[in-house]
Protein backbone atom coordinates (compact mmCIF):
# COMPACT_ATOMS: atom_id res chain seq x y z
CA UNK A 1 0.00 0.00 0.00
CA UNK A 2 1.23 3.48 -0.98
CA UNK A 3 2.03 5.91 1.71
CA UNK A 4 1.48 9.55 1.94
CA UNK A 5 4.94 11.14 1.10
CA UNK A 6 3.27 15.34 1.09
CA UNK A 7 0.94 16.55 2.84
CA UNK A 8 -0.76 20.16 2.70
CA UNK A 9 -3.43 21.34 5.27
CA UNK A 10 -5.79 23.90 3.72
CA UNK A 11 -8.82 25.90 5.35
CA UNK A 12 -12.01 24.01 5.25
CA UNK A 13 -10.63 20.45 6.72
CA UNK A 14 -8.79 19.82 3.49
CA UNK A 15 -5.65 17.82 2.91
CA UNK A 16 -3.95 17.36 -0.33
CA UNK A 17 -2.03 14.65 -0.37
CA UNK A 18 0.53 12.77 -2.68
CA UNK A 19 1.11 9.41 -2.07
CA UNK A 20 4.87 7.29 -2.86
CA UNK A 21 3.25 6.09 -6.02
CA UNK A 22 2.30 9.38 -7.34
CA UNK A 23 -1.38 9.40 -7.02
CA UNK A 24 -2.31 13.11 -5.88
CA UNK A 25 -5.46 14.62 -4.58
CA UNK A 26 -7.23 16.22 -1.81
CA UNK A 27 -9.78 14.84 0.66
CA UNK A 28 -11.96 16.62 3.29
CA UNK A 29 -12.07 14.82 6.62
CA UNK A 30 -14.11 17.59 8.27
CA UNK A 31 -17.13 14.97 8.63
CA UNK A 32 -14.60 12.68 10.37
CA UNK A 33 -13.74 14.85 12.82
CA UNK A 34 -15.21 13.36 16.11
CA UNK A 35 -14.53 11.93 19.55
CA UNK A 36 -11.82 13.01 21.89
CA UNK A 37 -8.87 12.15 19.48
CA UNK A 38 -9.79 14.35 16.73
CA UNK A 39 -11.43 17.32 18.29
CA UNK A 40 -8.33 19.14 18.85
CA UNK A 41 -8.14 19.45 15.04
CA UNK A 42 -11.52 21.48 14.81
CA UNK A 43 -9.50 24.57 15.89
CA UNK A 44 -7.82 25.61 12.34
CA UNK A 45 -4.75 26.80 14.10
CA UNK A 46 -4.29 22.82 14.83
CA UNK A 47 -5.11 21.20 11.88
CA UNK A 48 -2.51 23.64 9.91
CA UNK A 49 -0.36 21.79 11.15
CA UNK A 50 -0.55 18.48 9.78
CA UNK A 51 2.89 16.49 8.75
CA UNK A 52 3.66 12.78 7.67
CA UNK A 53 5.46 10.53 10.12
CA UNK A 54 7.96 7.64 9.37
CA UNK A 55 5.05 5.41 8.52
CA UNK A 56 3.54 7.66 5.95
CA UNK A 57 0.63 8.25 7.58
CA UNK A 58 -0.20 11.62 8.41
CA UNK A 59 -0.43 13.47 12.00
CA UNK A 60 -0.82 16.28 13.89
CA UNK A 61 1.69 16.73 16.52
CA UNK A 62 -0.18 18.57 18.96
CA UNK A 63 2.20 19.00 22.46
CA UNK A 64 -0.87 20.16 24.39
CA UNK A 65 -3.01 16.47 23.84
CA UNK A 66 -2.07 13.51 25.62
CA UNK A 67 -2.52 11.35 22.01
CA UNK A 68 -1.58 12.41 18.51
CA UNK A 69 -4.15 12.20 16.25
CA UNK A 70 -3.32 10.51 13.02
CA UNK A 71 -5.17 9.05 9.79
CA UNK A 72 -3.57 6.18 8.27
CA UNK A 73 -2.25 6.32 4.61
CA UNK A 74 -4.69 3.46 3.44
CA UNK A 75 -7.68 4.97 4.44
CA UNK A 76 -6.81 8.46 2.87
CA UNK A 77 -6.01 6.92 -0.28
CA UNK A 78 -9.10 5.15 -0.47
CA UNK A 79 -11.22 8.55 0.10
CA UNK A 80 -9.27 9.80 -3.40
CA UNK A 81 -10.75 6.75 -4.51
Amino acid sequence: MPKVSTVIAKPGYILALKFTDGKTGEVCIAESLHGPVFEPLRKPENFLLATVDDFGAVYWPLPECNHTPDYAPDALYRMLG
